[in-house]
């Protein structure tokens, strides 16, 4: 039998369906996040079976995480998405050690044992300013796609110093920048540096290798690499990391943990 994995996340759904057996991804799939939760993320679950020639009556247990994962009825049951990241990660890179995750709406820096296990944790979720809404707005205000964003910063010659921590007055102050002559490139190479920055003070000197990042935010390019400079220490990657939520919830479904 098979099990599914949801994270109803505030900017995106991701699924995630393994075997019960030998826990192997099976099919998986993202959709934007909108006001009907449950349909949309629903619909994503019946369009990932569809696509992979699997019956939903074969779905043993359905496990929801994420930011919406109470808004989802169809679910076996929900895990906090602290849990799931960190068994997607566990379960991709047993010896991972600490856990960053930055989505659309907060930012978490987890530290596990040797089994995997959450002994602590960081988060943000109360200041925009440290999450891919951060970047997200910049790259609105440059006129680029977020995924467009990182490679607009990696021709930066040096980037600009953003001095607000809060992302109404950041974007305020990115007009004056802009006006004022300063390149995109180097704002947006800035706007990368602070909220690395941010992440790295989330992270103290209490922090273990290997160090993996995960999350939308992953995606963006050159932004692991100016998280390692931030922190001092060597950053990868997940595999797939928008979708460690839901494959660690996928997994917990199948294991029952």
């Amino acid at each position: 039998m098979m099990c599914a994995g949801i994270d109803s996340g505030s900017r995106t759904i991701k699924a995630v369906v393994v075997d019960g057996g030998d826990l192997r991804v099976l099919a998986s799939g993202v959709a934007d996040q909108g006001v009907r939760q449950c349909a949309l993320a629903s619909k994503l679950l019946d369009s990932v079976l569809k696509n992979a020639g699997i019956n939903r009556r074969g779905i043993r247990r359905i496990v929801a995480t994420g930011y919406g994962r109470d808004a989802l009825p169809f679910a076996d049951m929900t895990i906090t998405e602290i849990t799931c990241h960190a068994r997607g990660v566990h379960h991709q890179r047993a010896d991972a050690r600490t856990v960053i995750d930055i989505g659309g709406q907060d930012s978490k820096l987890l530290r596990l044992d040797a089994g995997g296990k959450v002994r602590d944790f960081v988060m943000n979720d109360r200041c925009a300013a440290g999450t891919g809404r951060f970047l997200e707005v910049v790259a609105a205000r440059l006129g680029v796609g977020l995924s467009a964003l990182g490679k607009l910063a990696g021709r930066s010659k040096k980037a600009t110093a953003i001095s607000d921590t809060c992302v109404v007055f950041a974007e305020t102050e990115i007009i004056g920048l802009l006006a004022s002559g300063e390149t995109p490139a180097n704002i947006a190479a800035g706007v990368q540096v602070s909220l690395a920055t941010r992440i790295a003070s989330m992270a103290g000197r209490s922090r273990g290798d290997p160090i993996v990042f995960t999350g939308g935010v992953a995606l963006v390019p050159g932004m692991a690499e100016v998280l390692e400079s931030a922190l001092g220490h060597p950053v990868q990657v997940a595999r797939h990391p928008q979708f460690t939520g839901a494959l660690g919830a996928a997994i917990l479904a199948a294991t029952g943990e």
